[in-house]
């Protein structure tokens, strides 16, 4: 078993991935804590985490390894990586309620993608990791349920399990595809924390003035987004910004105006902002796709 592991993280480090011993049979790391720390060895300048001590050096990975059966970890940050983590309900939890591949899979049937194909590896639980090369340009950090329900993030300031371990004799294994792909565009859109202050100004309307009837769209739409209940939020939102979207195709609204009423009703109605935002995204794309600024006048 010892051997096993000790082959599961030099593998690992020979893709670049930083790793480091956890508690056998656990997820836990085995490194001390800063309460324990020697201040000796690599720590001698200051103690130095889990993360800051990952590492690719074969010959600290077999020196680590050869003192007990450790499960490997790797550090997602320092490794250039993404894990898509899609949890399995607890045990406890109602037998009816979608586990985390299946609200991904919504999520990616709402914005109009398959699900990515990447690297894959099966968690000792039954979950899924997706594994994805990180964007160079951008620092993502760890998120928790931000995309769906049971779906969360490892990058910087997480690790993953890696396959070979094993946690109460159930293993961590690779599944499906074995080529890494960079993260799609459209989750790193997801990830990235919004910042409203670089947002460009809403621009004023094509026509110079606002219809009526544009008005009362958006405060009937808004109503019954904000107004919707369980299981209908996502269909209303995405009704809703169909409708909307005529009209920043003609001119009337700018596509930032409808956004802005609509992520605020989603969220107020329960959505989480990045259900929302996917969600218009999908919804205002279409409608501007087959309602063409030529409708205008026709309108």
């Amino acid at each position: 078993m010892n051997e096993a592991l000790t082959r599961a993280a030099l593998t690992a480090a020979e893709r670049g991935w930083h790793v480091f011993p956890l508690r056998p049979n656990t997820k836990q790391p085995a490194l001390h804590g800063e309460s324990a720390c020697p201040r000796t060895g690599p720590c001698t300048r200051g103690h130095r985490k889990w993360e800051q001590r990952a590492t690719t050096d074969p010959d600290r990975i077999r020196a680590a390894w050869a003192h007990a059966p450790f499960n490997v970890g790797i550090a997602t940050g320092p490794s250039g990586l993404l894990v898509v983590d899609l949890d399995v309900l607890k045990d406890n939890s109602s037998t009816d309620a979608p586990d985390g591949a299946a609200t991904f899979e919504a999520l990616c049937e709402r914005t109009g993608r398959p699900v990515p194909r990447t690297r894959t590896v099966r968690t000792a639980s039954g979950g899924l990791h997706l594994y994805f090369t990180a964007p160079a340009a951008v620092r993502l950090h760890n998120t928790a349920g931000t995309l769906a329900p049971l779906v969360d993030t490892r990058a910087w300031g997480g690790y993953v399990v890696a396959a070979g371990s094993t946690i109460n004799g159930a293993p961590y294994r690779a599944v499906g595809p074995a080529l890494l792909r960079p993260l799609p565009d459209w989750l790193k859109t997801l990830l990235v924390p919004p910042h409203p202050v670089n947002r460009p100004p809403v621009a004023a309307p094509a026509t110079g003035r606002r219809r009526p009837y544009v008005d009362a769209a958006v405060v009937r739409e808004t109503a019954a987004v904000a107004a919707a209940r369980e299981g209908r939020r996502n269909a209303t939102l995405l009704r809703a910004g169909r409708a909307l979207g005529r009209f920043v195709a003609s001119g009337d609204l700018a596509r930032t105006e409808v956004e802005d009423a609509l992520q605020g009703a989603g969220e107020s109605a329960g959505l989480s902002a990045a259900e929302c935002r996917a969600t218009l995204r999908s919804a205002l794309d279409w409608s501007i796709t087959h309602n063409p600024a030529s409708t205008r006048e026709a309108a």
